[in-house]
């Protein structure tokens, strides 16, 4: 059998959008992914369904047999002629086992290459808003690591030249010894006055820094209980200017955030979450199922230009009756003449990506308001008007409209089902105090969400609830439930700009 080819990736600090794109690229076409604690969960989504995920997430022991472990499984899945990707936190070349396991390919015969990452170094002094060079007091920097390899009789760690190095130093993993290094380092003649820093969690919405003198740092880092993965960054680079803080100064900064919409839509929101600063938590509390195959459907899909208007009220609805447009071999040309209504920013953009602009928004995103200004915009009467929505919408529009003396056909293209999600893990953070926000978007994520977790567990733990708009609210008090915030514009963006107002 033909030898596979194995990548050692660097995936980056932590932050899941750091990743370059040639290492999504071999993601995306990996067989087998074997990846360490540190890299960051997200970026296993890339992989497809098919792909083997590893972990192989270091334990206390002895690390020389657990690597030599890792080893054997790079050259063992290689040689079944997979492409294996070894995902690494940071950059595989900086302090880490890529070098042993780039010798076990080479001695195996098994083609490799190496994907640069960022370093956490850089990473953590960025994120602070540290310069490790500046004209003004450092020219040079040098990264040092604090954990060397088990079995060293001495260290390798040069201290009398670390005293002496006049720019930044950056040490990596060695907060578990820090006041160690320090009284090294004092003992060797650097000023117990030096400028210290260290980065907890770097780039993270779980970042944490903590800033002092070099004699000082060990003691403040053991109060505030900072542990690893940490970043320390000695010298004048570590007096920061506070102006230059501009990652924990975002409206959102460390506030966990609960979404509970279907997968597509909670990496939507989720991506809008982290640019703030708050830390996304998916929890996807329904599913979306797709109702073209049935026969009816398909019928009307078939015949779209018939209708004087087409009505969508989500987003879903429009990627679910396209995707079965194409299955048909058909595009946005079947709409031929008729006209097209939507609610809300989302959905309008959505069907814009399909190439098409829609004749008619509301300008408050509800299905009332849909029906209520639409009749107002022009006259239904005797119009053909089809609704391509979940089967388990509300009757509501389509009874207005037909009111009004519109010919309504309300076609379920898709429904909304709970997922088969484990709350375990939930419960546990919300018993943890972790939990600051669930939000909700829509009816079915409120149904769906409380089938899991009870209201009173909510209230009991002081977790704060945000509605995106009127109809989640009234499904959330019928259950008892305290809305803290509801979105003024019942977009995602609007319930994102509602939490940045809380959190003023």
């Amino acid at each position: 059998m033909k030898y596979g080819k194995v990548y050692l990736i660097g995936a980056g600090p932590g932050d899941s959008r750091l990743i370059t794109l040639r290492a999504v690229e071999l993601i995306k076409k990996a067989d087998c992914v074997i990846y360490d604690g540190l890299v960051n969960p997200v970026l296993l989504r890339y992989a497809p369904s098919a792909t083997e995920l590893i972990s192989v997430r270091k334990r206390t022991g002895p690390k020389p047999v657990i690597q030599q472990t890792v080893n054997q499984l790079i050259i063992e899945k290689a040689r079944q002629g997979k492409t294996v990707v070894r995902l690494k936190g940071g950059d595989p070349g900086m302090f880490g086992r890529a070098p042993e396991e780039a010798k076990e390919c080479a001695d195996a015969g098994i083609a490799f290459e190496i994907i640069p990452g960022i370093t956490a170094g850089l990473a953590a002094a960025a994120y602070c808003g540290i310069f490790l060079t500046d004209r003004d007091h450092s020219s040079q920097v040098i990264f040092v690591t604090g954990h060397e390899a088990p079995g060293k009789e001495q260290s390798n760690i040069d201290f009398d030249l670390l005293a002496k190095f006049t720019g930044s130093i950056v040490l990596y993993m060695g907060v578990g010894n820090l006041a160690e290094v320090t009284a090294r380092l004092i003992e060797y003649g650097k000023s117990p006055d030096t400028p210290a820093a260290v980065v907890e969690n770097a780039t993270l919405p779980a970042q944490r820094f903590v800033q002092s003198s070099l004699d000082k740092i060990a003691a403040e880092c053991e109060r505030r209980q900072v542990r690893a993965p940490a970043i320390i960054i000695i010298g004048q680079a570590a007096q920061r200017d506070t102006r230059f803080d501009w990652f924990m100064s975002k409206p959102l900064f460390g506030q966990n955030i609960v979404i509970t919409r279907d997968g597509r839509g909670n990496a939507l929101f989720a991506e809008k979450i982290l640019a703030q600063g708050g830390n996304p938590i998916q929890f996807d509390s329904i599913e979306i199922r797709d109702l073209t195959a049935d026969e009816k459907v398909q019928a009307v899909l078939a015949n779209l230009g018939c209708f004087d208007w087409i009505i969508f009220t989500s987003a879903n609805g429009i990627r679910t009756t396209f995707q079965t447009l194409d299955k048909m071999g058909k595009d946005a040309r079947s709409f031929a003449q008729a006209k097209v209504a939507c609610i809300g920013a989302e959905t309008t953009a959505c069907l814009a990506q399909f190439g098409i602009k829609a004749d008619f928004v509301p300008t408050v995103y509800t299905s009332d308001q849909l029906a209520e200004q639409l009749t107002r915009h022009t006259s239904v009467e005797n119009r053909k008007i089809v609704l391509l929505r979940s089967a388990a919408a509300p009757k509501k529009l389509a009874d207005s409209l037909t009111k009004s003396g519109a010919i309504v056909e309300d076609v379920g293209v898709y429904t909304v089902e709970p997922s088969q999600n484990e709350p375990k893990r939930l419960i546990e953070q919300i018993k943890e105090g972790k939990i600051g926000w669930l939000t909700f978007t829509s009816t079915s994520t409120v149904k769906a969400f409380f089938d899991y977790i009870t209201p009173e567990f909510i209230s009991t733990h002081g977790v704060k609830v945000a509605s995106i708009g009127p109809v989640a609210t009234e499904e959330l008090k019928k259950l008892n439930v305290k809305v803290n915030t509801q979105a003024d514009i019942h977009t995602i963006d609007g319930l994102l700009a509602a939490l940045i107002g809380e959190s003023k």
